[in-house]
C-alpha cells in the first residue's frame, strides 16, 4: 500500500533553513508527481510545492525564490529545501501524491519564530 513517511520538521528562527523529506513506498515514484502541502492552524490546507515527473517543478508564489522541491527517483524521496523562512510559513507539512485519490503523509510540524 502507499506510504509516505515525512521527516525534517523542527523549530527555527526567521532566516534559518529547514529541509523536508518525504520516502515514500507502495506506488511507482518515478511516474508520480509529488507535492508539498502545509497546513497552519485554523487554516486551509495549502499547496506549497509540486514536482511532476519531468522535474518541472511549480510554487505557491509566496515561496517562490525560497524553497526548492527535488526528488530523488533511486531513493524514492521527495524533498523540500525551504530558506530565509518567516513566520507565515509555521505549518504542519504534508506529503501528498494523487493516484485516483489523495494519500498524505503524517505530516511534519514546521515552526518559525519571529
Amino acid at each position: 500500500q502507499v506510504q509516505l513517511v515525512e521527516s525534517g520538521g523542527g523549530l527555527v528562527h526567521s532566516g534559518g533553513s529547514l529541509t523536508l523529506s518525504c520516502a515514500a513506498s507502495g506506488f511507482v515514484f518515478s511516474d508520480s508527481t509529488m507535492t508539498w502541502f502545509r497546513q497552519a492552524p485554523g487554516e486551509q490546507r495549502e499547496l506549497v510545492a509540486t514536482i511532476p515527473p519531468d522535474n518541472r517543478p511549480h510554487y505557491k508564489d509566496s515561496v517562490q525564490g525560497r524553497f526548492t522541491i527535488t526528488r530523488v527517483n533511486v531513493r524514492n524521496t521527495v524533498y523540500l529545501q525551504m530558506d530565509n523562512l518567516k513566520p507565515e510559513d509555521t505549518g504542519v507539512y504534508y506529503c501528498n501524491l494523487f493516484y485516483v485519490k489523495d494519500y498524505w503523509g503524517q505530516g511534519t510540524q514546521v515552526t518559525v519564530s519571529s
